[in-house]
C-alpha cells in the first residue's frame, strides 16, 4: 500500500493526532480559551472594542474598567477562561508579585484621578491591597505615589495597573531613636516647629490613619523606639540618633520648644525666664533623673547639671573631666607694691537637683554659668584681693585670704541659686627677684641661728674643758696629799728607828735621829707646798705657773735654810758628841768618801789597846757606815731614801 492509498484509507487518524496535539490552539482559536496557571496571573489586553458607548477610553485613562479597548484593570486569576479569542484579546502570562521578609513593597499607580492640590501621596481605598485594579479606580484611587504600601507576602497586582518598589524595612538599633519627619499632610500651625501630637497610626506605619487625624508635614514631636517598622519611605523620613543619657550624679533640665506656653512657676522673685510644668513650652520644673530618654533634639534640649560636687581649676594646661574649666587658667595679680605675681584658685561648687532649672532658666547652660558668673567674680576678687597687700603679706597671710575668699564668693553664689562648698588658693608664684630676696633674706637667718648655736655649743665645750681641768687639777692634789701623807709616815718611821738606833748609839744616833726628822720635816714641808703650787697652777691655768714657781722657788728656798739650819744643828750636835777633834778627822774622811776614794779597807778594823783601840774601831766602823751610805744615795741619782735600812 503506498502513501496515498494510506491517506486515504486512514485520514482521520491523522487528524486526530493533530488535534490532540494543537488542542489548545484550536480551542483558543475557536472558543477563546485562556488557561491561567496556578503560579501565574493573566493580565488582559482588549486590542478594540465593537459599537458601544465604551468603545475607547476617556482622556487620561489607560487602564479600562468598562470593556474599553487598552489594558484591562481586571486580570485573571489562576484557571480556565472562554471567550478571549486571540484577534480580539492578548493574555499576556505574569508571575504573583512577592514580597520577601524584611522587605516592604512601594505601590506607584499608573492610572487613577488626579491628586488633590497639596497632597504628593494618593490616600488609600479598598482595593484588597491592590490586587483589585478595577475596585481601586472605581473607588476613587488617585494616581502616583500611595500612601499603603504592601507587607511582605504574595500578592496577585496587575502591573499595567501598578508599579511595584521593594525597599527595606525600618530598623531602630538598640539605645538608638528615630526622628520622624513626614512628607505628606497639613501644614505645620504658625509659631510652631514641629507637627501637633497625634495618636492612633501605630508608629507610622499606618500613615493613612495619620493623615485622616489631621497629622501635619514635617518634624512630629513623636519619636520611634529600637525596633522594625513597616513604613512608607516616601510618607516618612527617620534619622536615627542616640537616646539622651543622664549620668549619675546628673540631672537633665529639659527645654522644649514645642507645645503651648505654660504658666510660669516660679513666682514674682525669679526674674530670669519662665519654668513651666511638662508638656508645656520652656524649661521644664521637673529634671530628669539619671537614666535614658528618648528625646527628640529638634524638640527639645536636655542640659545636663551635676548634682555632686563640681571641681573649677583656674590653672594653666589643668583640667577636669567634665571640661567646664577648660577655657579657665591661672590668675594674674598686681600686689599694692606693683609686683605681678601668679596664683591658682580651685572653686568647688554644688548645684540642688531642685535649683537645677533655675540655673538652666537663667544662664542656658553650664558653660555660660562658668564663663558669665564664677570667671568674673572669682577673678576680679583676688585681683581686689591682691592690690589691699604687697606680696610678702599675700604670701604671708594665705589661710586668712583663703577663709576670706570662700565667705564673699560663698556669698556671691548664692544669688545665682548656686552653693559654693570651698574656695582654694593652690600654688603661687611671686616674682622671681623677689623670691630671691627672700630666700636670701632667710638663709642669712638661718645662718645667724647656726651661729647663735655654735657660739653657745663653744662656751659650752670651754665650760666642759674647765671642769675637767678642774677634774685634772684635783687628781694632782689628791696625788700631792697621798705624797705628804706617805712623806708624813716615812719621816715617823724614820724617826722611830733613829730613836732605837740612839739607844745603843746614843751621842751618833741621837744626832741623826735629829738631823733625819729635820730632813723628814723639811721634805714634807717641801712636798706640801709644792704640791700646793701645782693644785693652784692648774685651776688658774697660764697666770697660775708664775705664782707655783714662786712658790716653789720659796719652798727650794725654806727647803734649803731648813736642811742649812738642819746640818748646822747637826754640826753642833756632832761636835758636842764627838768633840771638835774627832768631828774634823770625820768630816775629812767625809770628803774624802765624797770622792770615792777608798782608804779603809773593807773589813773589820780592830783597835789598840786601851780606850783609844776601842774609840779608833768604832769610828773606823761609823766611818765605813757612812761611805756606804753616801755610794748608796749617788747611785738612786742623789735622792735620799729615808726607809733605807741603815747597819
Amino acid at each position: 500500500m503506498d502513501f496515498g492509498q494510506f491517506l486515504a484509507s486512514y485520514w482521520w487518524i491523522i487528524v486526530v493526532i493533530l488535534a490532540i496535539v494543537f488542542y489548545k490552539f484550536i480551542l483558543r482559536v475557536f472558543f477563546g480559551m485562556v488557561i491561567v496557571p496556578e503560579d501565574r496571573i493573566g493580565l488582559v489586553t482588549k486590542k478594540f472594542a465593537l459599537v458601544g458607548a465604551n468603545k475607547s477610553l476617556p482622556d487620561g485613562r489607560i487602564i479600562a474598567t468598562k470593556g474599553e479597548a487598552g489594558f484591562q484593570a481586571k486580570a485573571l486569576a489562576p484557571g480556565l477562561y472562554w471567550g478571549y479569542w486571540p484577534w480580539q484579546y492578548g493574555v499576556d502570562m505574569q508571575a504573583f508579585t512577592v514580597i520577601p521578609e524584611g522587605k516592604v513593597g512601594l505601590i506607584l499607580s499608573n492610572d487613577g484621578a488626579e491628586l488633590p492640590t497639596g497632597n504628593i501621596l494618593a490616600r488609600k481605598v479598598p482595593s484588597d491591597n491592590f490586587q483589585d485594579a478595577e475596585a481601586f479606580l472605581n473607588n476613587g484611587g488617585q494616581k502616583g505615589r500611595q500612601t499603603h504600601l504592601l507587607t511582605p507576602g504574595t500578592y496577585r497586582i496587575n502591573t499595567y495597573a501598578f508599579t511595584i518598589t521593594t525597599v527595606d524595612m525600618a530598623v531602630i538599633h538598640e539605645n538608638m531613636l528615630g526622628i520622624i519627619t513626614t512628607m505628606d499632610g497639613a501644614p505645620i500651625i504658625q509659631g510652631q516647629i514641629a507637627g501637633k501630637h497625634i495618636e492612633g497610626h501605630n508608629n507610622f506605619q499606618d500613615i493613612d490613619s495619620f493623615l485622616q487625624t489631621g497629622g501635619n508635614r514635617g518634624l512630629q514631636p513623636q519619636v520611634i523606639l529600637a525596633g522594625s517598622y513597616y513604613l512608607n519611605p516616601w510618607a516618612v523620613q527617620i534619622e536615627e540618633i542616640p537616646m539622651t543619657d543622664v549620668p549619675i550624679g546628673y540631672v537633665g533640665v529639659v527645654i522644649s520648644y514645642i507645645g503651648e506656653d505654660g504658666k510660669d512657676l516660679t513666682g514674682d522673685t525669679f526674674k530670669h525666664g519662665n519654668i513651666v510644668d511638662k508638656g508645656f513650652r520652656g524649661v521644664w520644673l521637673e529634671p530628669l533623673g539619671p537614666g535614658k530618654y528618648p528625646i527628640n533634639k529638634y524638640t527639645m534640649k536636655v542640659e545636663l547639671v551635676p548634682t555632686t560636687n563640681l571641681v573649677l581649676n583656674w590653672a594653666t594646661a589643668r583640667s577636669e573631666a567634665h571640661n567646664l574649666d577648660k577655657n579657665l587658667s591661672t590668675i594674674t595679680v598686681r600686689s599694692k607694691d606693683g609686683f605681678p605675681f601668679n596664683l591658682d584658685v580651685a572653686q568647688i561648687i554644688h548645684i540642688p537637683a531642685n535649683e537645677a532649672p533655675k540655673v538652666i532658666a537663667r544662664f542656658g547652660s553650664m558653660s555660660n554659668l562658668v564663663s558669665q558668673v564664677l570667671e568674673p567674680t572669682i577673678g576680679n576678687y583676688f585681683r581686689n584681693s591682691a592690690q589691699d597687700s604687697d606680696v610678702i603679706s599675700f604670701l604671708s597671710t594665705r589661710k586668712e585670704r583663703q577663709v576670706a575668699a570662700k565667705e564673699h564668693i560663698k556669698a556671691v553664689l548664692d544669688d545665682y541659686n548656686v552653693n559654693a562648698v570651698d574656695t582654694l588658693i593652690g600654688d603661687i608664684v611671686p616674682p622671681e627677684a623677689l623670691m630671691k630676696t627672700l630666700t636670701d633674706r632667710k638663709i642669712a637667718e638661718e645662718e645667724q641661728k647656726t651661729y647663735q648655736t655654735q657660739k653657745m655649743a663653744q662656751e659650752q665645750r670651754q665650760g666642759m674643758e674647765k671642769e675637767t681641768a678642774i677634774a685634772d687639777m684635783q687628781k694632782e692634789i689628791v696625788k700631792a696629799q697621798q705624797s705628804v701623807e706617805i712623806a708624813q709616815r716615812t719621816a715617823d718611821a724614820t724617826v722611830k728607828k733613829a730613836e732605837g738606833d740612839a739607844s745603843s748609839l746614843k751621842l751618833q744616833v741621837d744626832a741623826e735621829a735629829t738631823a733625819t726628822k729635820m730632813r723628814a720635816n723639811a721634805e714634807a714641808e717641801a712636798t706640801k707646798a709644792r704640791a700646793g703650787a701645782q693644785a693652784e697652777a692648774t685651776k688658774l691655768n697660764a697666770s697660775a705657773d708664775a705664782e707655783k714657781i714662786s712658790k716653789t722657788g720659796l719652798a727650794e728656798a725654806e727647803k734649803i735654810m731648813a736642811i742649812g739650819k738642819s746640818t748646822a744643828e747637826a754640826y753642833e750636835l756632832q761636835v758636842k758628841a764627838m768633840g771638835g777633834d774627832n768631828f774634823t778627822r770625820y768630816k775629812i774622811t767625809e770628803e774624802i768618801g765624797k770622792g770615792s776614794i777608798k782608804i779603809i779597807p773593807e773589813v773589820l778594823i780592830n783597835g789598840g789597846n786601851g780606850a783609844d783601840g776601842s774609840l779608833s774601831g768604832l769610828m773606823g766602823l761609823q766611818l765605813l757606815e757612812m761611805l756606804q751610805k753616801k755610794n748608796t744615795d749617788k747611785s738612786d741619782g742623789g735622792i735620799i731614801n729615808p726607809s733605807a735600812p741603815k747597819n
